[in-house]
């Protein structure tokens, strides 16, 4: 199992080496390039006064670089465990070199609590154990977590929605997942690289233990349908982990 996790990490890290100069492109509209989420973020940045944030798996810097430009006094960094984004993020998205430092989100080179917010779009289902960035950003955040990621109950059929709660309930979802797969755990698909079955609810105890509010907002606009919105409604959710705010 070891070596199928460092051959994953492998993968993911040579593919978006090779793709990092259209890497903009191929992933518009995720969660650090997506305007609404950026709005409702600033917005949630402002709500608790935060004077200084981090990105995990900061990519090409266009999480910082729209934070810096929506709120100009705050102090952004990044964290993004691949060479050539970086470069992009410095080249192309007029990221200060340094702002961005190269590490992985399993072992954040800072402090507890020296951040008042930390955040992350779309990285954890590229990982093939999420809650160990989680832990990460909640050691090293002051009064806010926020990760926009993707929900594995708001895709698919009704039906098949249904069944994929009902297996994680049961706690089958792994085996289901682990025969789907062949074995690997993964999918790999040429816009998205490497990928795992992930949902933000799959963190949502470990979120839980440590906030003392958390805000579920739904990634795609629209009139909810559903009493389960978003959690059986919405492809993406915008989770938001909140400590010390009254």
């Amino acid at each position: 199992m070891a070596r199928n996790s460092k051959d994953a990490v492998h993968l993911q890290r040579r593919y978006y080496s090779e793709t990092a100069a259209d890497y903009d492109v191929m992933h518009a509209h995720e969660g650090d390039d997506d305007y609404g989420n950026i709005k409702l973020v600033a917005a949630l940045l402002r709500m608790i006064e935060a004077r200084n944030v981090l990105d995990v798996g900061a990519g090409t810097g266009r999480g910082v670089r729209h934070l810096l430009d929506a709120i100009p006094d705050l102090t952004v960094r990044g964290i993004e465990p691949v060479a050539a984004l970086i470069q992009q993020a410095e080249q192309k998205n007029r990221v200060a070199p340094g702002v961005i430092l190269q590490g992985v989100g399993e072992e954040l080179p800072f402090a507890d609590a020296s951040f008042d917010a930390v955040c992350s779009f779309s990285i954890l289902h590229h990982i093939a154990k999420p809650d160990a960035v989680i832990r990460e950003m909640l050691r090293v955040a002051k009064r806010m977590v926020l990760i926009a990621d993707s929900n594995r109950f708001g895709q698919g059929s009704r039906a098949a929605r249904l069944l994929k709660l009902a297996l994680c309930k049961a706690k089958l979802w792994g085996v289901v997942n682990y025969l789907k797969t062949g074995g690997k755990g993964y999918a790999i698909t040429p816009g998205d690289g490497l990928a795992y079955s992930y949902s933000v609810y799959d963190s949502f105890d470990l979120l839980g233990e440590w906030a003392d509010q958390l805000i579920l907002i739904p990634a795609e606009s629209g009139k909810p349908k559903s009493w389960l919105h978003p959690l059986l409604t919405s492809q993406g959710v915008l989770v938001c982990a909140l400590k010390g705010f009254r």
